[in-house]
């Protein structure tokens, strides 16, 4: 299959177009840099020219391929507005240039918001509808375009998609970790986040491509919910570093921007997803991650 990825040279993207190309799918990906275009091309990977506000080159890509995953988001925290207008506006150009073809269409989303109080499960709807919900209300928007037979399919990803080389959010809280001096939770850490490694849902994102039903949601989560005091108490052992509890309203001061997220309860299960697409997950835990040292070279931008 032809295959145009949005968001290629990204963590979740370039493991992706990996699997992909091992599998012997052709790779068109979306580039916005030089550096990004050079690393897809020594893959053998084609490549557009653009970013998620070049919606022409997008509609190209989209037209021009047997199927498409937009794995690509701005994450603009500063600005999420901006961030989620991307997202829907992506959302719908791919959707309108794969309308009446019965072609892929995966898209990433994710498992926050779903559920209260217990694990979210594909079953759960998506409360965010509209231009002004978070990212754009984009997975119902997705979905619109299953009447149009668009083979569409909501990718859910866990709050955290970890493994070596990582610069996400447990990136951001081994920062925080390192500016501050303590491995820090919130609360009483009894929250819980899920969590798959990259090459895992790599894999799924690929087997929703080829085999997913139009109208699925699958859960790309490996671990329901590991409790975010855990998360912090890894951490700190990693680091060298005492933990301690962060009131709630200390956190935002504390943690910066991830401060609402790692307050949030965000578990999942992925049971039905597992049986759908065979998909076993086989790749290390996010503890074990923590504990091998995955995160302790990466340096990004302190989160405080």
């Amino acid at each position: 299959m032809h295959v145009f990825v949005t968001g290629a040279s990204g963590w979740i993207g370039s493991h992706t177009v990996d699997d992909l190309l091992t599998a012997g799918h052709v790779v068109t990906g979306l580039a916005r840099s030089d550096a990004s275009a050079a690393a897809l091309a020594a893959k053998g990977v084609g490549v557009l020219r653009g970013d998620l506000d070049d919606l022409d080159v997008i509609h190209r890509g989209a037209a021009e391929s047997e199927g498409v995953l937009h794995l690509a988001n701005k994450h603009d925290f500063a600005n999420p507005a901006v961030s989620d207008a991307a997202e829907r506006a992506s959302i719908e150009t791919i959707g309108a240039a794969l309308a009446g073809s019965d072609r892929p269409f995966v898209f990433a989303a994710g498992v926050a918001g779903l559920a209260l109080g217990r694990p979210a499960t594909e079953a759960d709807p998506n409360p965010f509808v509209g231009p002004d919900a978070p990212r754009g209300g984009g997975e119902n928007r997705g979905f619109d375009f299953v009447e149009q037979r668009v083979r569409a399919v909501a990718a859910r990803f866990s709050p955290t998609t970890h493994g070596p080389g990582d610069h996400g959010f447990v990136a951001y809280i081994v920062a925080t970790a390192r500016q501050h001096g303590v491995s820090a939770y919130i609360g009483e850490g009894t929250n819980r986040w899920a969590a798959v490694h990259v090459t895992d849902a790599a894999r799924l994102v690929r087997l929703g491509l080829e085999q997913a039903p139009a109208d699925t949601r699958m859960h790309a989560v490996a671990e329901t919910g590991i409790p975010t005091r855990a998360i912090a108490e890894a951490i700190g052992e990693g680091l060298g570093l005492p933990v301690a509890s962060i009131d709630p309203a200390d956190a935002p001061a504390h943690f910066g921007f991830i401060a609402s997220f790692f307050g949030m309860d965000m578990s999942a299960t992925s049971e039905a997803t597992r049986e759908l697409l065979d998909w076993r997950p086989t790749g290390p835990g996010l503890l074990q991650d923590i504990a091998a040292g995955a995160y302790f070279d990466v340096r990004v931008a302190s989160a405080g």
